[in-house]
């Protein structure tokens, strides 16, 4: 990409680090910044991924279970004890400069009216994760709380070992999650919109018992209550979790304006320190694999923070 002009403000506030995302990624790329005593901005653009979740089981260090907000006010409290800085604001463009880069941002926080802003940072890294694609139901947020509607199997299946499960889909992901699920359970459902026959993998369904069911998403109603499917002339079916299996909308969108590596599904590609195809512009968490774990967001968090630092230091 071409150089932007200089900043018009030589007062500008200037970082080692801007970290886009305030999720696990983020955060604790943050807290070993800090503690590499770097001068870091977490940019809060609003709701992680990680705050859905009603309780994971499945987090490092937590043999009781964790809530998602929960886990997130104790890793951003954290990541204040070294220093770190947090504002609320998203990223929209990212231009190079002499030093690094100039992250052009919206603030978000309400005393500064949405107004447009810049911030120096030497090196950037992006932990701006996923957006999962909600189906348009009534009481879905409040389902999900409640844990009645899911949406990481891998994340939480053992939590519905031998329950009547649901999964809706509208394409071959569904499919293959359902399949994954009855690992779990015998009782598992696809419940599909749109066209079964643009599901390739039906005879695999079969294969590993799982009923196949082409509905309407209006038939479908949720709440904190439970799952229940009502099909004009049919007795309603009542199901005690249902899996939402509808992708997500990767986050990569300030990488990709300047051309970086990316995967068929949009995954950023990154090297064996975490840094994407554009020099100085590292990615770590869900925008880099399909893989959406909070550890594995931690780790590629720590390899980034750590490479970063070494690179400050030799930059010095």
């Amino acid at each position: 990409m071409t150089k932007a002009p200089a900043a018009p403000d030589d007062t500008l506030r200037g970082y080692d680090v801007v970290i886009v995302g305030a999720g696990p990624a983020g955060l604790t790329a943050a807290t070993y910044l800090g503690r590499f005593r770097r001068k870091v901005l977490i940019l809060d653009g609003g709701r992680p991924r990680a705050d859905w979740i009603p309780e994971s089981h499945n987090t490092p260090g937590f043999p009781g279970g964790v809530g998602g907000r929960q886990l997130l006010a104790d890793m951003s409290r954290q990541a204040a004890l070294y220093g770190a800085e947090r504002r609320a604001a998203r990223a929209t463009t990212l231009s190079r400069t002499d030093e690094g880069f100039l992250v052009h941002l919206e603030d978000l926080a309400a005393e500064t009216g949405r107004a447009a802003a810049c911030v120096k940072a030497r090196l950037v890294l992006l932990a701006t994760g996923v957006v999962d694609r909600l189906p348009a139901l009534d009481g879905v947020e409040a389902a999900i709380r409640a844990a009645k509607v899911r949406m990481c199997p891998i994340c939480d299946a053992y939590e519905a070992i031998d329950q009547t499960i649901a999964v809706l889909g509208d394409g071959d992901l569904g499919a293959r999650e359902a399949a994954f699920l009855t690992t779990y359970s015998d009782a598992v459902t696809l419940l599909h919109l749109g066209d079964i026959n643009q599901l390739s993998g039906r005879q695999g369904l079969a294969e590993h018992g799982v009923a196949l069911a082409p509905i309407a998403l209006h038939e479908l109603t949720v709440g904190p209550e439970g799952v229940t499917l009502q099909r004009l002339g049919q007795a309603a079916r009542v199901f005690d979790c249902l899996y939402l299996a509808l992708g997500c909308e990767m986050q990569s969108r300030l990488a990709l304006q300047w051309g970086a590596a990316h995967d068929a599904d949009g995954n950023l590609v990154v090297s064996d320190h975490q840094e994407t195809s554009i020099e100085g512009l590292y990615a770590a968490g869900d925008v880099v694999r399909g893989l959406n774990q909070i550890a594995v967001a931690a780790a590629e968090a720590a390899i980034a923070a750590t490479d970063i630092h070494k690179r400050l230091r030799a930059l010095a």
